[in-house]
């Protein structure tokens, strides 16, 4: 795992997302949870995360554009989780009450050969498989 994916994991942990609402809001602990579910996942913690829309995301590279091709999670109000992807025009996976759950989904529909991500964007990831013949 490169510094660049760790420090973004640390980045995730302690900021809880974007923008971080009060203290006792439903989100912010909800994706507090998440997170730390996320990062204890050896496949996951070997991708690079990015938040947004209380939504985390997961990239085969560490620089945007990032990649979409693995199923994301969001928070809910009402403290479950949602899985979609991986990309925004996806149907929804499943909606769940245990963040567990929702990394499992996630694990479950991960690429072949996924991770560690790539130092670098999409665009570069894509031409480094295309010249070792992969994807």
């Amino acid at each position: 795992m490169t510094s660049t994916v760790d420090a973004a994991w640390q980045k995730v942990l302690t900021t809880y997302g974007e923008p971080v609402p009060p203290e006792g809001s439903p989100l912010r602990k909800s994706f507090a949870a998440l997170a730390r579910v996320a990062h204890a996942e050896p496949a996951l913690r070997r991708l690079h995360p990015w938040t947004g829309m209380w939504e985390l995301h997961f990239s085969r590279c560490t620089e945007r554009d990032y990649t979409w091709d693995v199923p994301y999670i969001g928070t809910l109000g009402d403290g479950r989780y949602y899985v979609e992807g991986p990309s925004r025009r996806s149907p929804r996976i499943a909606v769940t009450d245990s963040a567990r759950a929702a990394v499992a989904m996630v694990v479950d529909r991960l690429p072949p050969g996924c991770g560690p991500a790539f130092v670098g964007n999409a665009g570069e990831l894509a031409a480094h498989e295309r010249a070792r013949g992969g994807r």
